[in-house]
Order: structure tokens, then C-alpha cells, then sequence
């Protein structure tokens, strides 16, 4: 069974301090729990601070172009449906330059988890304000403060068709382990959106912030309601935090619909190895 010196690689540079640290150890941990080993999972990393875990994470991994993480992870997913495929990506990247490739993988329920590091500003490029930012909010992009109404990202994914969407909290990292092994044994579209501190940049959705109002959904809660869990979502917008599993059902992946995979795998094919058959198609 693989530890967690297995998956790690080099040290991390993050401020001291930043929600990233209690993400990075409670995906190592999960991927651990669930019985993986670097070689046996692939990660499809986007572009910032959360990024930078492509070179602290050792595993099958990529570092993608900005927002292009989820097609990136889509086209390995369809290559070995049998792989586990997990996108770690910021809330900028994802909501942000990828908002597009958000929608349409929710549309398609790809069989893929997406963990969202969301701490409301661009950390990498020293703090401009992001997609999921409180109106109002002031940074080196927005001076006077944000113009623009936040992206729930909660109520984004479930209404577009996303099969499984979780929120943790980064100061909680064994939730945050319970929350990412679900997404990845759940067999559809996974979101775990992931609230992160930013403690050099963004000094308002601070630890403490979270605290006072973040709130783990209780025992009865019915998680596969659609409607209770669009409202449940929309609890962001008053500044209230439900973490927990929102919303989870059962549906048929998008790889579980296509009749190319229904004996084996296209990498197990080897349709380009038949070189005899290859040279056929230029005669």
C-alpha cells in the first residue's frame, strides 16, 4: 500500500499559512485511503498557486494551459476509462478562463473529479480579484472593488448537470479527505469545491471568516433532491457555507455511453501499432 512519501515529490513553496497546504495533504491522503498509488491515478493540473502542486504531487500528471485542465482530463479519461482522472485547479482557472469547459463537462457527466481551490483572487499573479470574489471586493485589478456579481460555483455545476457536488473547507482536512474520496468513488462528474484561504492576499474570506460561517449538513439531509440542493447552494450568496456532500446522483458517465468502450480500453486497442494497416490508408 502506497504512503504518503510515495506521492510526494518536491517541497512545496506556499505561503506560510495558505489553505493550499491542508488541499495538497488531504489529496494525498485520500488517494492513499482509496487504495491508489502514483501509478494508478492521473491528475490534470491548471495554472496557479494550486497549479504548482503539479511539481509537489507524484503521480501520472500534466500541467495544463490556463482553464484547459477538465478537456485535457476528458481526453485521458476517454483514452483509459478504467483510471481514475482527478483535475486540481483554482477557482480562477476553473470558473474563470475555464467556465466554458466547466459547463459542457457538467452537460457531458464525464467520469472525472475536479478539486477547486477557491480563495476569490488570481494568488499567483500577486492577488487580482476572481470569478468567485464578493462583489465589492478591492485588489490590485479592481481598486475601487469588483463591479461583478460572484459565480456560485455550487449552483453553476448542479444546475448544469454535474452528478456529484461537494464543499469542504481547507482549515478541515479530514473532511476534506472524506469529501475527495467520495468524488472520486462516485461514478459520474465530480466537483469539490474546496473554500481556501488566501492568507497573503485576500484579507477578508480569512480562516476566521470561515469559521463563523461555514456549517457541515446534518445525517437527513437528502442529497439527491435537485431542487433542495439548488437551494441549499444558494446559501453562498448570503455569505453561509454548507459543507458537506450538496448534491449526488446516479447517472450514466459519459464513457458508459459510448459503444467503443464496451470491450476494452483505446489505449488496450492498439490501432496504431498495426503499421501494415497504417500505411494502407495513404495508398
Amino acid at each position: 500500500m502506497a504512503n504518503i512519501q510515495d506521492f510526494s515529490s518536491y517541497n512545496p513553496t506556499w505561503c506560510p499559512g495558505c489553505g493550499d497546504w491542508g488541499i495538497g495533504v488531504a489529496i494525498k491522503q485520500a488517494l492513499i485511503q482509496l487504495g491508489l498509488s502514483p501509478s494508478s491515478v492521473v491528475a490534470v493540473f491548471g495554472i496557479g498557486c494550486s497549479g504548482n502542486m503539479n511539481d509537489f504531487l507524484n503521480a501520472y500528471a500534466i500541467h495544463s494551459l490556463h482553464g484547459r485542465a477538465l478537456p485535457n482530463a476528458i481526453g485521458i479519461k476517454i483514452a483509459n476509462h478504467k483510471m481514475p482522472v482527478i483535475a486540481i485547479v483554482g477557482d480562477g482557472d476553473c470558473y474563470g478562463e475555464g467556465g466554458n469547459h466547466l459547463v459542457h463537462a457538467c452537460r457531458g457527466n464525464h467520469d472525472i473529479t475536479v478539486i477547486v481551490h477557491d480563495n476569490g483572487v488570481y494568488g499567483l499573479t500577486t492577488g487580482q480579484s476572481a470569478p468567485t470574489a464578493q462583489k465589492g471586493f478591492k485588489s490590485k485589478s479592481t481598486p475601487t472593488g469588483i463591479l461583478e456579481t460572484p459565480i456560485n460555483p455550487l449552483a453553476l455545476t448542479i444546475t448544469s448537470g454535474a452528478t456529484f457536488v461537494a464543499q469542504s473547507f481547507a482549515g478541515d482536512a479530514l473532511h476534506s479527505i472524506a469529501m475527495i474520496k467520495a468524488g472520486i468513488e462516485h461514478k459520474g462528474f465530480s466537483v469539490i469545491n474546496i473554500l481556501q484561504p488566501c492568507v497573503t492576499f485576500n484579507k477578508v474570506n480569512t480562516y476566521q471568516y470561515y469559521l463563523q460561517r461555514v456549517y457541515k449538513l446534518d445525517s437527513n439531509y437528502k442529497k439527491d433532491d435537485f431542487k433542495i440542493a439548488v437551494q441549499k447552494s444558494l446559501e453562498i450568496n448570503e455569505e453561509k457555507f454548507p459543507l458537506g456532500i450538496i448534491y449526488q446522483v446516479e447517472k450514466p458517465s459519459y464513457t458508459d455511453q459510448l459503444s467503443q468502450l464496451k470491450e476494452s480500453t483505446l489505449v488496450d486497442k492498439n490501432r496504431f501499432t498495426d503499421f501494415d494497416k497504417i500505411e494502407k490508408l495513404f495508398i
